[in-house]
């Protein structure tokens, strides 16, 4: 099977199956690991890739087909999207190239006689693609956005509404940036322990960059996988975005602390938790046993002995908890409108009333497990999504009617980040925009909110608080 059909396949199986981008697609490399690196690159971009540009493509084949996207047989329909998406943003593939392959496979396929209504649209994007039609953007600012960022219309609307124009192409563009992967190293090896592995990891052609937020966070590319890389089975670094290992930072834990991670999974907080406890321990706690193995299957590669993982809903209060916990970290289930640069479908899946029960969710977690913070104890909450309806409104609802006292960020996270914090709050100024939830400036000092395109990490949002004693 050649590696078009390999991304045909996957296309498919993510229209009719429902399955998750990111999951689907290690799952075919994974199956498909014995192809060349060059191969399985192309199978990676190609699928997400089409998938995450899904609504310009399907615009601009509606605008050169005879049939509306939407009419098509799903075959052909996943066939055209990965033709255009090859033809418009890569550049090595000749579209003479693309038209045919397309053509083979429609035909292999079943559908012999619908190859000269392939081959036809596909030539047509190719002859006009340095002159595509676009919405005006001046008669129709959103759905000019929503086309030429692949963005639904009506988070372009959500995000113009809260942060202006200016800001939300800002959002747009960096959705779109390819990320990196950021390995976050384990902060018990020395500094010679990782420069070692560095220095394997660059031999092997990887690319690596140390983060400015964090010394032992570094963005990676140029590397076929992560798993066979120097340093990851011994459990040297692990796959982690700075702005979730900030979160932990934020919280300030101490060496002897107790601390609960009440939504764990994969285990990335619970174990740069763990490390920073030392002598002390950490409960981490999700809502599936999947969710738990995933969890204690990292914490094992990594070596973490204070770690205590187990099953348990969030919304529900342990009692027994109660009053227990230095540190509570409640990084709770969200939109992930922040993380879609790596998560292509979220965005075709999330909706206004899906939010709404979000944060209807965030609300019980919160009130279930405030609670376990001793007096004096820190609360660190945290999303991976853009929208103040899960962020400042959950300041407000933790401080105004859980009586949590919000803590400044200054001096607790690095002044990199903090630069960031204060370069985003004078753009919204200048904006003449503010959260759509108001906040008190004491509630906004304690929190920061990481923005696509303003910051090299995730879509991110953290808030610390302190018990009354």
């Amino acid at each position: 099977m050649n590696t078009r059909e390999i991304v045909l396949d996957t296309l498919l199986a993510l229209e009719q199956e429902g399955a998750y981008s990111h999951r689907l697609v290690k799952a075919v490399l994974d199956k498909y690991n014995y192809l060349e690196a060059r191969d399985k690159a192309f199978i990676k971009r190609l699928t997400e890739g089409t998938l995450e540009r899904q609504l310009e493509l399907d615009y601009y084949l509606d605008q050169y087909s005879s049939v509306p996207v939407k009419k098509m047989k799903p075959l052909i329909r996943s066939v055209l999207r990965m033709g255009v998406y090859q033809i418009l943003y890569m550049d090595s593939v000749p579209d003479s190239a693309v038209c045919n392959e397309a053509c083979k496979m429609t035909a292999k396929r079943g559908f012999r006689n619908l190859k000269g209504f392939v081959n036809a649209v596909l030539r047509t994007v190719s002859k006009g693609k340095n002159a595509l039609p676009l919405p005006d953007s001046r008669r129709e600012p959103v759905k000019y956005l929503s086309v030429r960022y692949s963005m639904p219309q009506w988070l372009v609307e959500l995000w113009r509404g809260e942060y202006g124009d200016e800001i939300t192409v800002t959002i747009l563009k960096g959705l779109l940036e390819v990320r990196p992967v950021s390995l976050r190293f384990s902060t018990r090896i020395s500094g010679e322990e990782r420069e070692e592995i560095l220095a394997r990891l660059r031999d092997r052609g990887v690319r690596l960059t140390q983060s400015p937020c964090l010394p032992y966070v570094f963005l990676m590319e140029h590397a076929d996988g992560v798993a066979g890389l120097p340093g990851f089975r011994e459990g040297m670094y692990i796959v982690q975005d700075v702005s979730s290992a900030l979160a932990v930072e934020a919280a300030g834990i101490r060496e002897t602390d107790f601390v609960v991670d009440v939504c764990c999974a994969p285990g990335g907080k619970s174990i740069l938790a763990a490390e920073k406890a030392g002598k002390g321990r950490v409960l981490a706690r999700d809502v599936s046993e999947e969710k738990a193995a995933l969890t204690v299957e990292n914490i094992g590669r990594m070596g973490i002995e204070n770690i205590e993982v187990q099953v348990f809903d969030g919304t529900e209060r342990d009692e027994a908890l109660l009053g227990k916990a230095d540190v509570v970290l409640l990084d709770v289930p969200c939109s992930g409108l922040g993380v879609m640069g790596k998560k292509r479908d979220i965005k075709y899946r999330v909706t206004a009333e899906g939010i709404q029960e979000l944060e209807a969710l965030q609300k019980q977690i919160v009130r279930a497990c405030a609670g376990y913070v001793k007096p004096g104890g820190t609360l660190l909450y945290s999303t991976c999504t853009i929208q103040s309806g899960e962020n400042e409104a959950m300041v407000r609802l933790i401080t105004r009617e859980l009586g949590f006292e919000p803590v400044s960020l200054a001096g607790i996270l690095p002044e990199a980040v903090l630069a960031g914090k204060r370069k985003l709050e004078e753009a919204l100024e200048k904006a003449g925009r503010s959260p759509a939830v108001s906040l008190e400036q004491e509630e906004r000092n304690a929190c920061m909110q990481f923005l696509p395109g303003f910051t090299e990490s995730d879509g991110f949002f953290l808030a610390r608080f302190r018990r009354p004693e």
